[in-house]
């Protein structure tokens, strides 16, 4: 690896391709950007990516549509007094090595910071930055305590045990981490140097392959590329929760204690894959820890902060980050870095508290771009789950109703039959990631041919003799839903193991714009269970036993409104957000045994099944906190 000369301005000096040697010996590709007229040494902001260091990120785009280089935003930071580094993750782009995705981010940025603290220019004081993957870089780093660490920037990502939320979910495999590989395996340092290799993988039909699922050795769209196929399929046959998975680079739980006690600045959205992370990583940070944690959560797809629809759904204009939080995110960060890494500047950066959006205060009519008004406006509180927020049971009845009142007779129970090769389709949902295959976000929960899957026809999800749904009567008044979710079911199942799903809906009343109303999915989650017992403990059903499961669909916070219904679809797959479960007891990811397997949901006062909410009274949710 060579470096660059350096390139000067009046205002930025930069040096590009600095070769900094990691413990064992790869170097990983580094720019470097000074301000030109430098006195003594500076505060760091460095930003470690897979996307290309030298490329601007893709969530860099203000309000008015400008999208940000890494030379403007640098040129901001240099203005500023500080000193900026962006680089390569090793196997990436101009960095050497073989790329296994999370794994070699924890001692990376140790060396990479070990190294900055090292040189003239940095004071040692540093701050870190970054969207999704280059969220989850920080993180794993501060699992290592790297010198220089004085805070973070953590936007959508960061693994708190990415077991339960990135990687897998409920003991199920999230299948993001199949499109995400497929699609960077395209822009992978063999791929761009191999016209043969990169024409192979683009030749391959990405749907298909989605119908010929689980993928094996050899027998996938990856085969081409074996290191992106391998780590693909090792962590797709890992459910058990064993020491795989509390390992560097994906679980900042197991190694909280050794993370430095900093501001944190945590910042997703309603409809983002990291919702539970980003929230428990909050909670992490504030317990017996005293410095200051700021967090914010929009109602945005991944990344998407100044978009103000996710799917379907309209939020209106409050609901972008750029004029309502702060001028925008780039001045927002430069405060914040300002506040932390220059601990004598008088700034009034709002760090400490929780910004969330509230969904769901909009006029429900159809906007002229087709899409649902249901609104929204930022609460500010001290704290989250929000103050004053109470738990409120629903209990599932067998005609269909989602009622305050417990069951009152002994048993009752409603089953449908799982069939591996049509699972329920995914129509939205906080997801990330899935391009070309499936997108997040709220839309009306009906089979159309936008769906990867659907039948195409426009029925109802809920109109499935695969789903079963339960509602609350029109609601008569507001309801503000603001807080974690349980779901929790008695169950049985005629197979050796099977999945749960729950999806919790906000039932729109008919209209003129909607004469059959609109459905929108506002959460969702799933359980896997073989792992009823210990996640690290998969055992096998036993046909007639029944059993309790809680299934925990991310946290949200929406204003289900008078006159409309709260609504939840219990069903058994929901793919291909997750892999389907072939019903047959087969180790993970695997399914040459496929089977239709009868899967009961009991109610009755002996076993009942009940949603588990955090409400807020509306006269509450209208003021700031």
């Amino acid at each position: 690896m060579n470096t660059f000369s350096d390139r000067s301005s009046p205002q930025l000096h930069i040096t590009r391709d600095i070769a900094v040697p990691m413990r064992d010996g790869i170097h990983l590709a580094t720019d470097v950007y000074l301000p030109a007229d430098a006195q003594g040494p500076l505060p760091v902001v460095i930003e470690r990516t897979p996307y290309n260091k030298s490329m601007a990120s893709r969530s860099e785009v203000r309000l008015d549509g400008h999208h940000l280089s890494r030379e403007e935003m640098a040129a901001a930071f240099t203005q500023a007094g500080f000193a900026v580094v962006f680089q390569d993750c090793r196997g990436r782009y101009g960095s050497e090595g073989v790329f296994t995705k999370y794994i070699n981010e924890a001692e990376d940025g140790f060396d990479t910071l070990a190294w900055i603290t090292g040189q003239g220019w940095c004071n040692g004081r540093v701050g870190s930055m970054g969207l999704s993957y280059a969220a989850h870089t920080q993180l794993a780093m501060a699992c290592l305590n790297p010198p220089g660490l004085t805070t973070m920037v953590l936007d959508s990502g960061g693994f708190h045990n990415a077991f339960h939320c990135g990687v897998r979910q409920g003991g199920a495999f999230e299948l993001k981490q199949a499109t995400w590989a497929f699609r960077r395996a395209k822009e992978s340092p063999a791929a761009k140097a191999d016209p043969v290799l990169r024409q192979a993988l683009e030749s391959e039909d990405i749907h298909h392959w989605f119908r010929r699922m689980p993928w094996r050795p050899g027998h996938s769209p990856l085969r081409h590329l074996p290191e992106y196929e391998a780590y693909l399929l090792d962590q797709w046959s890992r459910g058990r929760y064993d020491r795989y998975w509390q390992q560097l680079g994906i679980c900042a739980e197991a190694w909280f204690e050794a993370i430095p006690d900093i501001p944190v600045l945590f910042m997703s959205s309603w409809y983002d894959a990291y919702v539970s992370s980003t929230l428990a990583n909050y909670q992490a940070f504030r317990q017996g820890r005293k410095a200051p944690q700021r967090l914010i959560m929009g109602p945005w797809l991944h990344g998407d902060r100044n978009i103000t629809h996710s799917g379907d759904a309209e939020f209106g204009p409050e609901a972008a980050f750029d004029g309502q939080l702060a001028p925008d995110w780039l001045a927002y960060r430069l405060q914040w870095f300002e506040q932390h890494l220059k601990p004598h500047a008088n700034t009034d950066c709002e760090a400490l508290g929780v910004a969330v959006f509230l969904m769901g205060t909009g006029t429900g009519r159809r906007d002229a771009n087709g899409r649902l008004e249901h609104g929204g406006r930022w609460l500010n509180a001290a704290q989250w789950p929000l103050p004053e927020s109470r738990e409120m049971a629903l209990y599932l009845h067998p005609q269909g109703e989602l009622s305050v009142d417990a069951p009152t007779v002994a048993q009752a129970s409603l089953s449908y039959q799982s069939d591996p090769d049509h699972p329920v389709p995914t129509l939205g949902g906080a997801l990330t990631s899935g391009a070309p295959i499936f997108a997040g976000g709220a839309f009306d929960q009906r089979e159309t041919a936008d769906f990867f899957g659907a039948n195409g026809d426009g029925r109802a999800l809920s109109s499935r003799d695969d789903v079963l749904t339960f509602q609350t009567p029109p609601l008569p008044h507001d309801l503000v839903v603001a807080g974690p979710i349980r779901v929790e079911l008695w169950v049985e199942s005629d197979g050796p193991d099977t999945d749960f799903t729950a999806k919790l809906v906000d039932v729109y009343p008919p209209s003129d714009d909607y004469p059959q109303g609109y459905a929108m999915n506002i959460t969702d989650g799933i359980f896997r269970c073989r792992y009823r017992q210990a996640w690290d403990a998969p055992t096998l059903l036993t046909p007639g036993e029944r059993f309790p499961i809680t299934l925990e669909p991310f946290a949200t916070c929406n204003l289900f409104k008078r006159g409309h219904r709260l609504r939840v679809d219990i069903a058994s797959s929901n793919f291909p957000h997750f892999d389907v479960n072939p019903n047959s007891g087969e180790p993970e990811g695997q399914a040459f045994n496929k089977r239709i397997a009868t899967n009961t949901v009991h109610m009755g006062a002996l076993h009942p099944s009940r949603i588990v909410l955090r409400v807020l009274d509306q006269t509450e949710a209208t003021q700031d906190r």
